[in-house]
């Protein structure tokens, strides 16, 4: 396709107008300096004489400058000398005038001549102009109007990258609603570079302030289309769409609407980081540039004065409150880096507002603007956007990362002094103490020691025991025993005075611990202030106890009472009891810390310790066991997590990377305990959740929450089972409920599928039968066996056959004897009850079989062959047959027949051809039947099947003179066309009798093939007959010799013939692998 490129084809094509232009310029102002006419003739004239061709030719130009140049050196001849003195050195060009028309100097000749030169060119081009203009318009109308809807997106994509060029070098001639509605009209694309580049080429136009005013059409016509593709599927597209819709807000004022700019402001919360940095600078020129932008003085741009600051502040405040788009202020902070970073780091502001007397804010913004400040030390700290935001950069600069080591040093100076001070202030909120808090992580501690503040840390430790003996919310208690790990750093000069005081907490706290124990374990009744006191000192305890080693405090046994006193006597509240558990998980966790560290750098590692680390762990487990079966569901989804996480630590991977020494602490569940997590993970995690509604209202909170939590102890269960803690066969438990919760764990349970056929995938597959095995009996218990394939629940039983079997994936060669060994093992299940004596109903097992069917796809046709064998040898074992068929033998014939997904032979073991007309020649049949084959080799790469033959197909070879004497016989009634089953043949093939039928060789239309063949008039016909006959009798011979091998298999398929040959066990001759069963 001919295309403008803006490289090549526009200067071309209106250079010849810039210089046009230029030489115009050029020839006049010459000619008005010197003041000389020359005489170039009438442009009418010229006109007219240049009627006959578009342009002269380059000879008619050279005589006529030839011409001219004579006549110019025949008038300098003639003029006569001038005496009148002149200027040494005159100037170029310079001329003096002394009255009207009058000169006293002539032009040089050199000049004259470029005058009239450039004269005589302005005039050709602009003559020419024209024809220029409609050279381009045909070429548009030809080009482009056709191609930039052309079928492919590349092509339709250059078109509109060009013309947004054109539009852009030269906007006289293409900047016009005429041109402009083809971009617009592309922007609805279905393709996303074609889309990409309508907005880059109006970027382009939008990006200077002198184009715009063209542009008001074409922006009030398309706008909403722009405003739209803010929200495109395709991230790149919607960047594009926002920035350009910001230099539509910053250079069309009052074009876009508070309605157009309130879909745009969502996207400020958008998980993809690029999005989100545009939609943040678009809300910053929307909402806070002009209340807040900063005036330049002397070509600098002057500092924000503390008012702008804080009306910036007060700005992002009401639009995160009012506008109730999201709950986390730094997602919005994150938006906003890149373009009020500056803003943002003026830590100064913030604090000065939160710390300020008089202030007019209200507890949410209160809360907010320290989410803010949290949010904005985060990001100067850590440069990395928050959980879940996706950015495609790698790692930061060397220059980010020093103006990133620069403002932790600025935020930590400005802080530490202010720390204390804030959390005075704001203590009795355990909302905004917790994030408080966090600000410590993000500090370079060693300025401490270095800028000589530790009277700011004797502060911070004041206020932390303050804040932790007054509050007991968990996220409060977590963020303050975090903050006093990080400053409990040996390295720290300041350790001891920190250490003092944790010293000094936990012993306020542990001596409540055992008086408020004391008169729990004294007493029956508790009140509830004396209950939450308790519980409150647990909690403090075990968040310390997360992050801290307490072990000189001796928890274990107090805690282990309580707990024994809770299982015996049910008479302590389960507030109490939750923390309880979760310090003596810590006690354990702790001493398995001490051990491991002193295995690794003695010899020997104390048996003692390690025995009685083994029997607290043993005695926790017992305890946990026994709560999974307390009342409330708290307490046993906790004992739940922590007897997995114990079981776990101490499975056979914890000897792993030279901790051989730590053997005697391997412990293996009984299996009571095992069938106890499962049967946890029946009734907690497998069950039917409310339906969620839009997912704003607290009891939608509330479900997701209970989800969450359900995932956890399922993944839980899981790693328990990869990890080789709990049975293998346990993962059925599991599996068996992959397509009816696939919307809420399938994910997990997917994950956990694939790592056990990574493990075992012959395990694998068992388990996957066993898991519809159980799902089968449980409703053939509920419902019995009428009907049964009938119910809704079957057909999720189906579909959950279906998901497994596509597990499998495409390699078919490798999972071969895995489906073959599952559908003998499927098929000994539907058969293993068998019906009443003397009764015509089916065996309860039966429908199973169409279960098994989905399974069917994933077979060889050898394998499919050998299972209706071993199917037909089954069902001969059934007392009596019923006279009508059974619907899944039907089901499950059928999905191994030929029928199914292959073209050669009919479930009669008669080949199959298509029906061809009788008015043709035979050599048109020929070539059907012919045509016929090549279309099943195409299909299957397996040969024709000869007649005749038995259901274990020996050897695949083509037989040349079969074929062609079934040709010459085609009008015989049994060569009909190959037609899907019919009702009676379904009868017939779905019956025990009809394997039979399927085995015998012998047939009624042998001896009249003989005979037509021996009948023939010509030799080559007699031939052909005597070689299907020899054909027939070794085929037959075969088929002799495979009827004694399939009755001589046994039930169990395990005997195996050793003197067969690869084709006898009946694979395709372009398989290299042969059928590794036992079985066969």
């Amino acid at each position: 396709m001919p295309t403008l490129r803006s490289s090549s084809s526009p200067s071309r094509v209106s250079s010849p107008l810039r210089r046009t232009a230029g030489g115009g310029q050029r020839g006049f102002s010459a000619s008005s300096s010197s003041s000389v006419s020359v005489p170039y003739g009438d442009r009418d004239s010229d006109q007219a004489s240049q009627g006959d061709s578009d342009s002269l030719s380059a000879d008619e130009g050279s005589d006529f400058e030839e011409h001219l140049r004579r006549n110019v050196k025949k008038r300098a001849a003639k003029r006569p000398l001038k005496t009148t003195p002149v200027a040494k050195h005159p100037k170029k060009g310079s001329q003096m005038v002394c009255g009207h028309g009058q000169k006293d100097s002539e032009p040089p000749a050199i000049d004259l001549f470029d005058a009239v030169k450039a004269a005589k060119s302005d005039m050709q081009l602009q003559e020419h102009q024209e024809e220029i203009e409609g050279m381009m318009n045909a070429l548009f109308r030809g080009v482009f109007v056709h191609r930039y809807r052309d079928v492919l997106p590349e092509i339709r994509a250059i078109c509109i990258e060009e013309i947004g060029s054109w539009m852009q070098s030269y906007s006289t001639s293409f900047l016009t609603d005429s041109y402009l509605k083809y971009i617009g009209w592309t922007l609805h694309d279905k393709h996303r570079e074609v889309r990409l580049k309508c907005l880059k080429a109006l970027k382009g136009l939008y990006s200077s302030q002198d184009l715009t005013a063209r542009l008001e059409l074409f922006t009030s016509r398309f706008k909403d289309r722009m405003v739209s593709m803010a929200m495109d599927r395709e991230y790149d597209v919607a960047v594009e769409a926002v920035k350009l819709l910001t230099l539509i807000l910053k250079n069309m004022e009052g074009v876009l609407t508070d309605a157009d700019c309130v879909g745009i402001y969502p996207v400020v919360y958008a998980s993809n980081r690029a999005l989100a940095s545009a939609a943040g600078e678009f809300l910053y020129w929307k909402l806070f540039y002009p209340e807040c932008e900063t005036r330049t003085v002397g070509g600098r741009e002057r500092r924000r004065s503390p008012r702008a600051q804080r009306t910036f502040f007060h700005l992002l405040l009401s639009f995160f409150v009012e506008s109730e788009l999201h709950d986390h202020a730094a997602y919005l902070v994150d938006s906003l880096w890149d373009c009020a970073g500056s803003q943002l780091k003026d830590w100064e502001s913030l604090t000065s507002l939160l710390l300020e007397k008089d202030q007019n804010l209200g507890d949410v913004q209160e809360s907010t603007l320290i989410e803010i400040l949290v949010s904005s030390v985060r990001q100067a700290s850590e440069g990395h956007p928050p959980v879940g935001r996706i950015t495609g950069r790698k790692g930061l600069t060397p220059k980010e990362r020093k103006i990133q080591a620069d403002d932790r040093v600025k935020l930590t100076e400005h802080l530490i002094p202010l720390l204390p001070q804030l959390l005075a202030k704001f203590s009795a909120d355990a909302e905004k103490v917790a994030p408080l808090l966090q600000l410590l992580k993000y500090f370079d501690l060693n300025i401490y020691c270095t800028r000589r503040l530790e009277k700011h840390l004797e502060l911070f430790l004041q206020q932390l025991q303050e804040v932790v003996v007054k509050h007991a919310e968990p996220a409060v208690l977590e963020a303050g025993a975090h903050a006093l790990y990080l400053l409990c750093n040996p390295e720290f000069t300041f350790f001891s005075r920190v250490d003092f005081a944790r010293s000094q907490l936990m012993d306020l706290l542990t001596d409540r611990f055992q008086q408020e124990l004391e008169e729990l374990l004294q007493s029956s009744f508790l009140d509830e202030d004396e209950v939450y006191s308790l519980a409150a000192t647990l909690k403090r305890l075990s968040a310390f106890y997360n992050a801290h080693d307490l072990s000189r405090w001796e928890l274990y046994e107090p805690c282990c009472r309580l707990l024994q006193k809770a299982v015996d006597t049910g008479e302590v509240p389960h507030q109490v009891i939750l923390p309880a558990l979760t310090l003596v998980y810590f006690s354990i966790l702790w001493t398995l810390t001490h051990l491991s560290g002193s295995g690794a750098s003695q010899a020997l590692s104390p048996q003692k310790q390690l025995l009685s680390l083994k029997g607290r762990m043993v005695a926790f487990c017992e305890l946990c066991q026994s709560c999974l079966s307390d009342v409330d569901s708290e307490i046993q989804e906790q004992a739940f997590v922590l007897l997995s996480d114990l079981l776990l630590i101490f499975s056979p991977q914890m000897i792993v990377g030279g901790r051989d020494f730590l053997r005697p602490l391997v412990f293996f569940p009984e299996a009571t305990l095992q069938s106890e997590l499962a049967s946890f993970l029946m009734d907690h995690v497998f069950i039917q959740p409310g339906e969620l509604g839009s997912g704003h209202s607290q009891e939608d909170h509330l479900q997701i929450e209970q989800l969450h939590q359900r995932r956890r102890l399922l993944a839980g269960f899981c790693k328990l089972l990869l990890y080789g803690v709990l049975d293998m066969d346990a993962a059925s438990d599991v599996f068996k409920h992959y397509s009816k919760f696939y919307k809420d764990y399938g994910d997990i349970i997917k994950e956990t599928l694939t790592r056990v056929r990574q493990i075992d995938r012959s395990h694998c597959s068992q388990i996957l039968l066993l898991s519809l095995k159980q799902l089968y009996t449980e409703l053939l218990q509920e419902q019995g066996p009428q009907g049964l394939n009938e119910l809704p629940a079957f057909g999720e039983m189906r579909d959950l056959a279906r998901r497994f079997a596509l597990s499998f994936g495409p390699q078919q060669l490798q999972n071969r004897d895995l489906v073959v060994t599952l559908h003998k093992e499927g098929i000994k299940f539907s058969l293993s009850e068998p019906p009443p004596p003397g009764s015509s109903s089916q065996p309860p097992n039966l429908a199973f079989l169409e279960l098994l069917s989905e399974f069917s796809p994933r077979l060889f046709h050898q394998d499919k062959q050998l299972l209706l064998s071993y199917l037909e040898k089954c069902l001969q074992r059934i007392s009596q047959s019923p006279a009508c068929p059974w619907g899944p033998v039907t089901t499950y014939c059928h999905s191994l027949s030929p029928v199914e997904n292959t073209a050669e032979t009919s479930p009669q073991g008669c080949p199959r051809y298509k029906k061809r007309r009788t008015e043709g020649p035979a050599r048109r049949e020929r070539g059907d039947v012919s045509s016929s084959q090549e279309e099943s080799l195409q299909l299957n790469s397996i040969p024709p099947t000869p007649t005749l033959t038995s259901t274990g197909i020996k050897r695949r070879q083509p037989l040349r003179g079969l074929e062609e004497v079934e040709e010459e016989g085609r009008s015989e009634p049994e060569l009909t066309q190959g037609q899907p089953l019919s009702g009676n043949q379904r009868s017939r093939f779905s019956s025990p009798q009809h394997f039979q039928t399927l085995l015998n060789p012998s047939g009624p239309g042998l001896g009249n093939r003989l005979t037509r063949a021996s009948q023939g008039s010509s030799l080559k016909s007699t031939m052909k007959a005597l070689l299907f006959a020899t054909a027939l009798s070794l085929s037959l011979m075969e088929e002799d010799e495979e009827e004694l091998e399939i009755h001589e298999l046994s039930e169990e398929w395990q005997e195996t013939d050793k003197h067969t040959s690869p084709s006898e066990h009946g694979l395709d001759l372009l398989d290299s692998t042969e059928l590794n069963l036992e079985d066969f």
